[in-house]
Formats: structure tokens, sequence, C-alpha cells
């Protein structure tokens, strides 16, 4: 028996927000359970409700709150400082390499176009719940053409990553989940983990996506 993954939906235009759930409620291991208009309310929701979704979707586009500005940029940076747990897979209607690159820099999970048909959007969510990301061509371009212009050399020896952190980083890098890489290894995934959360520490990573982005930007694997 599959696991039922909880999902929520951040989305303004109720027309969309409905398309959404009713795709996503015709498969039988995907559970909507979370919904809102607007992304300032959402903190809010989410502290008085005892479940949470394993995996929310993001509009990139949210509605101002008071005239101030709320996107879903800083929904996801207060979910990462708030709700690290559940993973943040951004909706928009922009293609733009510049948005992926801040989006996943701030603690996203993925990104999808909202012109994306409802495979690949099933492949994101299974990817971010299970592997902790979900990397497609847009998102390794946009991470490969406005990061690895920053890169200074050195950087990953300044991290002081070990050798066994550095396979782990590339199994991680190649969509293992912890406990592949554990079998891999002949390890247990409590010291999978525990190296994950180092490299965390180590690169300055908000979450496994972020760790993907290091990798890429340092030259340790080539996807």
């Amino acid at each position: 028996m599959k696991n039922t993954i909880k999902i929520g939906i951040v989305e303004d235009q109720m027309l969309f927000r409905e398309g959404i759930k009713a795709i996503l409620n015709h498969r039988d291991n995907f559970d909507v359970i979370f919904e809102s208009a607007d992304g300032f309310s959402v903190i809010d929701k989410l502290e008085k409700i005892t479940i949470h979704p394993d995996v929310l979707l993001v509009d990139l586009s949210l509605p101002p709150h008071n005239k101030k500005e709320y996107s879903g940029l800083q929904l996801t940076i207060d979910l990462t400082e708030k709700f690290p747990e559940i993973k943040v897979l951004i909706l928009s209607v922009h293609n733009d390499e510049n948005f992926m690159a801040e989006l996943i820099k701030n603690g996203a999970h993925g990104y999808l176009v909202k012109d994306c048909d409802p495979e690949e959007m099933y492949g994101a969510i299974m990817a971010v719940f299970e592997k902790g990301s979900y990397i497609n061509h847009r998102t390794l371009k946009a991470i490969q053409g406005s990061m690895t212009k920053k890169t200074k050399p050195g950087k990953k020896l300044l991290t002081g990553i070990s050798p066994r952190e550095e396979e782990i980083l590339k199994l991680t890098c190649q969509q293992f989940t912890a406990d592949e890489i554990a079998e891999k290894l002949f390890i247990s995934v409590k010291t999978v983990n525990g190296h994950r959360n180092n490299l965390l520490v180590k690169t300055g990573s908000r979450n496994v996506t972020g760790l993907v982005t290091f990798a890429i930007r340092n030259n340790i694997v080539q996807l």
C-alpha cells in the first residue's frame, strides 16, 4: 500500500486551484488537505492545525497584504523558517532563470512552470516528497547559468567536506533516498542523515535542493 501524500495548494485563482485539486485528488496516493487563496495567512493557518501538508504547491504571484507585497518567494522564506519539514514546490507562469535560482536559494524544493503537464506535476510531487528535491532541465539550467559564475575557487576545500560526505553528496545529487544511500554504502540510515545534516551546515544549504545547487556550483557533480 502506498503512503498517502498530504498536499496543500496556495493559489489565488480559484479556477486554477480547483483544477489542480481535481487533478491531484484523482490519484489514490494524493490527498489535498490544505488550501489558501493568499500567502500572507498561510503561516497562521498552519499554526492552528495539527496535520500539515507534506508538499505545498505555492504560486509565485500572490496577492499583497495591506498593499505590501507578499509573494511566493516570501512565503517560501517564512515556511523554511517556521515549517522546514514542509516541502515547497513553486508554480509559476514565469519561465525565468533568475526567479528559479532565487527561489531555490531561499528554500524552495522545486519549480514548475504552469504549462507543465499533469504527469510532470505528479513526478515533481513524488520527487520532493521521497527525495527532497525536484530538479528538471529548466531548473538545472537556471542553477548552472546564475550560480557557476559566482563561484570562487577553493570553496569546496574551505567547507571541510570529508570524503564520505562528498560520496553521500554525489549520491544525493543522483536522486537516491537516504534508505538507498544507506544500502549502497552499507551504513545505517541514521548515519546517512547525520552526514546530510553536516553537509547542510558546512555548505550553508537550506535543504537537499540547496545541496544539489552547491554540488553543481562547485563542480562536485555534473548533471
